[in-house]
């Protein structure tokens, strides 16, 4: 949607997006903080469009981009408490939330063809390629990671 048109879908959209994706996150890692064991994890679901820009994706492209800003600051403020935060940023990976955007099924799978021709490795991701680098980063194989955005991606917003 270009900027300016449709305004009141706009708004809508924004404070759905930073409801859900900012405030929503906040409130959760606050209210989890508590029971949080020393030397913790924290696993931030960003976005590869936090740092690549998409038509129509302006608003959660921005949300991601504050998920990113929290796990650098909360690295900083949880260092006491040995608790590591990092965010990891998927590419195109097809999942029943692509069926929010609003597309027929044909107009989906052109969307999601068209996108795998602009990632090196030519594919989508898998969800369990996302949930085994969620899992690395919970685990103590991570224990010197802390403050990264891990992109699994295929390679998409590296080039």
């Amino acid at each position: 949607m270009p900027i300016g048109s449709g305004m009141n879908r706009c708004a809508c959209s924004l404070d759905l997006a930073v409801t859900v994706s900012v405030k929503g996150l906040l409130f959760t890692v606050q209210k989890a903080l508590p029971l949080l064991p020393e030397g913790a994890s924290i696993i931030l679901n960003a976005s590869t469009a936090s740092i690549k820009g998409t038509p129509a994706f302006s608003v959660y492209s921005a949300t991601k981009a504050a998920v990113r800003s929290f796990a650098r600051n909360w690295t900083l403020d949880l260092r006491e408490r040995k608790i590591r935060v990092n965010a990891i940023s998927p590419g195109v990976v097809p999942t029943p939330g692509y069926d929010h955007l609003g597309l027929n099924d044909q107009q989906l799978q052109e969307f999601v063809d068209s996108q795998a021709s602009a990632i090196p490795l030519g594919r989508v991701g898998k969800p369990d390629e996302i949930a085994k680098a969620v899992v690395f980063l919970a685990s103590d194989d991570s224990s010197f990671v802390n403050g990264i955005e891990l992109f699994v991606d295929g390679g998409m917003a590296q080039i």
